[in-house]
């Protein structure tokens, strides 16, 4: 088997698993409302399930995770919590109350909270600089894959099914993409990697990294956040994910309250919106890095931050037109715009990173952003939405996600910050590398 052919596997096993790794959280979202009748909850109710219920242990737990990943076998990692959570969300289907359902969330974020550090880093060790941003661009492919799975066949078996065969039907897959990784995927620390990592492709990635791998886990954290690039990248994503997950968690019941369509045809149209044109955004703004800024992270982030701009404009015009056409044609806007700049900015992420220290960076990235934006966000829609209820009734919603529109502007902020940064931690990064290297 070539390097290449092995690559593209690796690419297309991780990029399945996270498609189905995010398809209940969209699930959830599409089937909120069924959720909301059949177990008598409040919008708030349903803010704590969606939100900081299930943020709070995918957060935390992700720390651990991603320093096991690190220190160990990253292809075993995502083998066993692929597997638990895929059994964890068949399970949400017995749930009979508010607290059963949250309790098996809690098990569903443990185990998903191992599936995209391990994953990012042994992209990023089997892909070098120049082509990772194109690489992650392809695995994040799995995030638009979800939206067709999640919304349009989860929209369509909670409408004839109900909610419940739906997450059945939806977490059995899981269980098999565990087996497919332990039979085709390896871990390149136990072997001389297939590819050139920054230079250093005739020496095993321990040999490479040094010692790094046996620090503590408060100085790989001390390490990181005096990175300057990684620490506004920091605060960029995680406050984009407060007012991301926060408008796109309520998104389905706000087209279901606002204009009366039934879930099925929701999630059709969710799923051509963000499925077809995430996968046609992801890839264009990897494969638009990669051969118009490769191995130029200040001009990726500077068009990323307009991209942060432009998005909280087209975002806004969902809510601020009456017309459910024109919001559709908006939101597709939306969709392939917001997609764009995911696979340079992870890209960007592990590269200012320590080989070593790939995965924790993740883990940080995604504990802050999950526990802001996962956890806060849609509670904080759906407790503004009943706080603005008696005034404007069932158009509440609307006027919440609107207020959250413009801090997209101030998640694009920090990225344009970044950009004057990253050259400076990248080299700095490779400094150290070469220093560990020749010890």
């Amino acid at each position: 088997m070539t390097a290449d052919w092995y690559k593209r596997r690796l690419l297309l096993v991780l990029l399945f698993i996270l498609a189905f790794n995010y398809v209940d959280r969209l699930a959830l979202g599409v089937s909120l409302q069924s959720i909301k009748t059949s177990l008598n909850l409040n919008d708030t109710q349903l803010g704590l399930l969606s939100g900081i219920a299930f943020a709070l242990f995918y957060s935390t737990m992700g720390l651990p995770i991603a320093r096991w990943a690190d220190r160990g076998n990253r292809v075993t990692v995502i083998v066993v919590t692929t597997t638990l959570w895929s059994v964890a969300v068949s399970l949400c289907a017995g749930a009979r109350t508010f607290a059963q359902l949250i309790s098996i969330r809690i098990a569903v974020a443990i185990g998903e909270a191992g599936c995209i550090p391990p994953a990012h880093s042994l992209i990023a060790d089997n892909f070098a600089r120049p082509q990772r941003a194109r690489a992650v661009s392809i695995y994040m492919l799995g995030a638009p894959l979800s939206a067709i799975i999640g919304y349009c066949v989860a929209g369509w078996l909670n409408q004839f099914y109900g909610w419940r065969a739906m997450f059945v039907c939806l977490g059995l897959p899981g269980i098999g993409l565990a087996w497919l990784s332990a039979r085709t995927l390896r871990e390149p620390r136990l072997a001389v990697p297939l590819t050139d990592d920054d230079a250093h492709a005739s020496m095993p990635l321990g040999s490479r990294v040094g010692n790094s791998a046996a620090q503590p886990l408060a100085e790989v954290i001390r390490a990181l956040t005096k990175n300057r690039t990684f620490r506004h990248l920091l605060f960029s994503f995680s406050i984009a994910s407060f007012f991301g997950y926060g408008i796109t968690q309520w998104q389905p019941s706000f087209f279901i309250r606002s204009y009366g369509i039934s879930t099925g045809e929701l999630g059709t149209w969710f799923a051509v919106i963000y499925g077809v044109g995430g996968l046609i955004g992801s890839y264009i703004g990897g494969d638009l890095a990669s051969r118009w800024a490769a191995d130029n992270e200040p001009r990726q982030l500077r068009a990323m931050s307009v991209m942060y701009g432009l998005f909280a404009l087209v975002s806004a015009s969902i809510y601020l037109s009456h017309s459910f056409h024109f919001a559709l044609v908006m939101l597709g806007i939306s969709g392939i715009g917001g997609s764009m700049v995911l696979g340079p900015l992870f890209a960007t992420i592990q590269s200012v990173a320590h080989p070593r220290m790939r995965a924790i960076a993740i883990s940080i990235i995604y504990l802050f952003a999950n526990l802001i934006g996962m956890g806060l966000g849609p509670l904080a829609a759906g407790s503004l939405s009943d706080l603005l209820r008696p005034a404007f009734g069932q158009e509440s919603l609307r006027y919440a996600l609107l207020a959250l529109c413009p801090g997209y502007l101030w998640g694009g902020w920090h990225l344009w910050l970044a950009s004057g940064a990253v050259r400076h931690d990248i080299e700095a990064t490779h400094r150290h590398v070469a220093r560990e290297t020749q010890n």
